[in-house]
């Protein structure tokens, strides 16, 4: 059967219930997985690479955070337990080792209405680094999440009502640099 025959007895088969760009778009999806052009949970990771080890993410930027580090270092370590292959490692000769430290977290004002502040950015930026012991290789990464807040909220107000989202937003960010090279 040739694809044109098999294309109109699908389109014919579906009737009006389905217009021709969802159809497309169905057929486009379909063709992408089959491909194997993208899939849905893709990190690229050499398939050599078995363990990693996560050190713990320092804070040295001007204002501490004190439950950023923790709770980052311990996100970006669950994440990348359930979300990949690799086996946690303690040891410095593990396949991949991840190091790095907050660099910036800062406040700027993003929004002016009249002549007042009426949003504040908070800009959290992470310096990562992926020795790879397989490649004998060093990656170097900056990292930049932002978040927007009321500007009459204050600094530790932001913090407690961002709470999850911003130990999720960074975590991910890092996670999607080093994995999927974004």
């Amino acid at each position: 059967m040739s694809r044109m025959s098999l294309w109109a007895l699908t389109a014919k088969g579906l009737g009006s219930r389905m217009r021709f760009s969802q159809l497309v778009v169905l057929l486009s999806a379909l063709l992408f997985v089959s491909c194997k052009v993208y899939t849905f949970k893709d990190v690229s990771i050499p398939p050599e690479v078995k363990t990693v080890k996560v050190n713990f993410i320092e804070n040295r930027a001007r204002y501490v955070n004190p439950q950023l580090s923790p709770r980052l270092t311990d996100r970006l370590q669950q994440k990348i337990v359930s979300q990949t292959r690799l086996t946690r490692s303690n040891n410095d000769d593990a396949d991949w080792v991840i190091s790095g430290y907050v660099s910036g977290y800062d406040v700027t004002t993003s929004g002016i209405s009249g002549s007042q502040a009426s949003t504040n950015r908070l800009n959290v930026t992470v310096q990562i680094t992926l020795m790879d012991n397989v490649a004998q290789k060093k990656s170097e990464y900056s990292v930049v999440k932002i978040f927007d807040f009321p500007a009459q909220a204050t600094l530790q107000q932001a913090e407690q009502a961002l709470g999850e989202e911003l130990i999720r937003g960074v975590s991910d960010e890092i996670f999607n640099r080093i994995f999927s090279n974004w």
